[in-house]
C-alpha cells in the first residue's frame, strides 16, 4: 500500500464521513432520538457529542474550532470506564499520565500546530504490546512484574502522532495460544472479559478485551492483534470494526508472539473511517490532516458507490442456519446497493487446517523464546510451562497447557520439513484467494466473521472453529470485518478479504459496505438470553 494510496483512501474517507450517513454530534446532543428512546449510554451532554457514534474526524473538527478539548474527551473515557467497566471488565489498567497527554495535544490544538488525525484521540492498546510506563502481561502472572524497557516501535508512532495512551485491555492469556481448551477473554491478570452484549456470552478471540471495549465505548479506538482471527472474530462478536492488515504493514517488535509468519497488530473502532485513519498512523505513512479534504473526492464512501463492484460471497454454512441467512440478507442489499454478489468457495481449505497448527507450534517456540529473552521473567518456553504448574492462579479458569507442551517438542523452524510445510501453506493460502478472485473477477470475498457469541464456560472451552479468518491470516493478506446484523441480540460480523497490500482498497469498500448495511448497534449489557444453542 503506497503513500499516495493510504493518503487518497484517507482524504476520502473523511470526506465520505462528511456527507453520507454519520450522525452529526451536535444534532444528536441537541435533540432527543425519534422514538422517544433516552440517548444511548455512550452520549455525554457535557462534550456535546454521542460517544457511540461520533469519529475522529467529527472530534478533531471540533477540536480544531475550539469546543472540545482532548482533555475533555479523554476525561469522558476515563469516566465511561469507571462507569461501566465493571460490568464487561474489559480494561486491565489507565494510564496515570492520559489526562497530561491530552493537555499536551490541547496545546497543540490551540497553536495550530497539531500532529495528524489522531492528536488527542484516546487509544486502549491490548496488553501484549509492550509499553515502558505499564505492565504488559500478556495476562499471566509470569510477566506481571516490571514494564518492558521500551516501547514496541507501534506504541512509539502512537505516541508520535499525538494519540493519547489511555491504558491497557484485558486479552485471552498468551493470545489463546496455550491450552486445547482454552476459554477466550480469560487471564490470570485479568480474568474474564464479558460480551457487552449479553453478558454471560463470550466476546471471542484474543483481542478481547479491545473489541468488549469498542462495543462498550471506552476509548475511541483500540489496537488488537491477530496470527488468526484474533482481531476479526472480537470485533465480530462485539459488533464493531476490525482490520487485520497486510502482513509486516505494522512493526511486530515489541509485541509478545505467537508467529511471525503470521502475526499483526491491527486498528480495531465503531467505524471504517476511524479504523482507516488508525491504520494510517500504524503503518507510518503519511496522512492527510483532517481538514486537508478538500480538493479530493471519492465515491467509496457514498449512497450508490458499490454499484458494479463484484463480490464473492463464500457462505459457511457450518456456523448455522442464522449466520446463514444474515448472510443471504446482506447479499441482497449489496446487490440492492448495485454489487454483483457470487457463491464462492475458495479452494485448499482443509490442507491449509491441516499445516496451520503444526507450522505455528514451531514459529512459537522460536518467536517466544526470543520474546522471553527481553523480558523479567522466565527466559525461555520450558520455564514458562513449569511457572504455571507451580502458580495455582494460572488454573483457575483452564488448567491445560497443552500448547506449550507441544510447542517446546515441535520441529525446530531450521528442519526441512517444517520449512516445507510452511512454504506449501504461503502457496495454498495465497492462492486460494488470489485464484478465487481472479477466476470470478473479484474486488473482494465475503464470509461470516464469526456464529452468535457462545456462553462463557471454562469448564468446556471455546466453540471457535471459524474457518472465515484463516486464508487471509495464513497468507497474510488483510481482512477487514464490519457489523452484519444480529442473532438473537448477538452480533454477526462480514468478513471482507482481498490480495495482498491492498489495505486501501479493501478499506474503501468496507467502508460502502458499511453504509449499506447499516448495522452497528450499541449494547444493552443484556444479563442472558436463555440457553446457548450454539453447541
Amino acid at each position: 500500500m503506497s503513500k499516495r494510496s493510504i493518503a487518497t483512501l484517507i482524504a476520502a474517507l473523511v470526506v465520505g464521513s462528511l456527507v453520507t450517513g454519520v450522525p452529526d454530534p451536535q444534532a444528536e446532543a441537541a435533540e432527543s432520538r425519534a422514538d422517544g428512546s433516552p440517548p444511548p449510554a455512550g452520549a455525554s451532554s457535557g462534550l456535546g457529542v454521542d460517544l457511540d457514534t461520533v469519529t475522529i474526524p467529527q472530534l478533531q473538527r471540533r477540536m480544531a474550532h475550539g469546543s472540545l478539548t482532548s482533555s475533555a474527551l479523554t476525561n469522558a473515557y476515563l469516566g465511561r470506564i469507571k462507569a461501566v467497566d465493571p460490568k464487561i471488565n474489559a480494561v486491565l489498567r489507565t494510564d496515570p499520565t492520559a489526562l497530561r497527554q491530552a493537555a499536551a495535544s490541547d496545546a497543540r490544538h490551540r497553536r495550530g500546530d497539531t500532529l495528524g488525525p489522531l492528536d488527542g484521540i484516546p487509544v486502549l492498546l491490548k496488553d501484549n504490546i509492550n509499553t515502558r510506563d505499564m505492565p504488559t502481561t500478556v495476562g499471566s502472572l509470569a510477566l506481571a512484574g516490571s514494564p518492558p524497557a521500551t516501547d514496541a516501535p507501534l506504541v512509539t508512532t502512537l505516541r508520535n502522532a499525538g494519540a493519547v495512551i489511555l491504558g491497557k485491555t484485558n486479552l485471552s492469556e498468551w493470545a489463546n495460544f496455550r491450552s486445547t481448551k482454552p476459554t477466550s477473554g480469560w487471564s490470570a491478570v485479568g480474568g474474564q472479559t464479558n460480551n457487552p452484549f449479553v453478558l454471560d456470552r463470550n466476546p471471542c478471540g484474543s483481542s478481547a478485551g479491545s473489541g468488549a471495549a469498542l462495543a462498550a465505548s471506552l476509548s475511541q479506538v483500540a489496537i488488537g492483534t491477530e496470527t488468526d482471527g484474533s482481531i476479526v472474530c472480537p470485533a465480530g462478536m462485539n459488533g464493531v470494526v476490525g482490520h487485520k492488515p497486510s502482513l509486516g504493514l505494522v512493526s511486530p517488535s515489541g509485541v509478545a508472539p505467537i508467529s511471525a509468519e503470521q502475526d499483526t497488530a491491527g486498528p480495531m473502532a465503531r467505524n471504517v473511517i476511524d479504523t482507516a485513519l488508525t491504520l494510517a498512523v500504524l503503518s507510518k505513512n503519511k496522512t492527510t490532516r483532517p481538514g486537508d479534504h478538500s480538493s479530493l473526492t471519492n465515491d467509496a464512501t457514498r449512497p450508490g458507490n458499490l454499484r458494479g463492484k463484484r463480490i464473492g460471497l463464500w457462505r459457511l454454512p457450518s456456523l448455522g442456519t442464522d449466520v446463514d441467512a444474515v448472510m443471504s440478507r446482506t447479499a441482497e442489499k449489496l446487490r440492492t446497493a448495485g454489487a454483483e454478489v457470487v457463491e464462492v468457495t475458495p479452494p485448499y481449505q482443509e490442507r491449509v487446517s491441516e499445516l496451520e497448527f503444526p507450522a505455528l507450534l514451531s514459529e512459537f517456540h522460536r518467536d517466544i523464546n526470543a520474546y522471553l529473552g527481553t523480558r523479567k521473567g522466565p527466559q525461555n518456553l520450558a520455564e514458562l510451562i513449569e511457572f504455571n504448574r507451580t502458580h495455582p492462579a494460572e488454573q483457575t479458569c483452564f488448567a491445560g497447557q497443552e500448547l506449550f507442551e507441544q510447542a517446546l517438542v515441535a520441529l525446530p523452524t531450521t528442519d526441512p520439513k517444517y520449512q516445507a510445510m510452511r512454504a506449501e501453506l504461503k502457496d495454498l493460502s495465497r492462492r486460494s484467494i488470489d485464484e478465487t478472485m481472479t477466476k470470478h473477477r473479484l474486488d473482494a470475498i465475503a464470509a461470516p466473521t464469526n456464529p452468535p457469541a457462545w456462553t462463557t464456560n471454562c469448564a468446556r472451552g471455546d466453540n471457535d472453529v471459524i474457518p472465515s479468518s484463516t486464508p487471509a491470516a495464513v497468507a497474510g493478506y488483510p481482512s477487514l470485518s464490519v457489523p452484519a446484523g444480529t442473532v438473537n441480540e448477538l452480533p454477526i460480523g462480514l468478513l471482507l478479504m482481498a490480495g495482498d497490500h491492498q489495505d486501501a482498497k479493501l478499506l474503501s469498500l468496507g467502508a460502502a459496505v458499511e453504509h449499506r448495511l447499516d448495522a452497528w448497534r450499541a449494547p444493552r449489557y443484556l444479563p442472558t438470553i436463555g440457553p446457548d444453542t450454539t453447541r
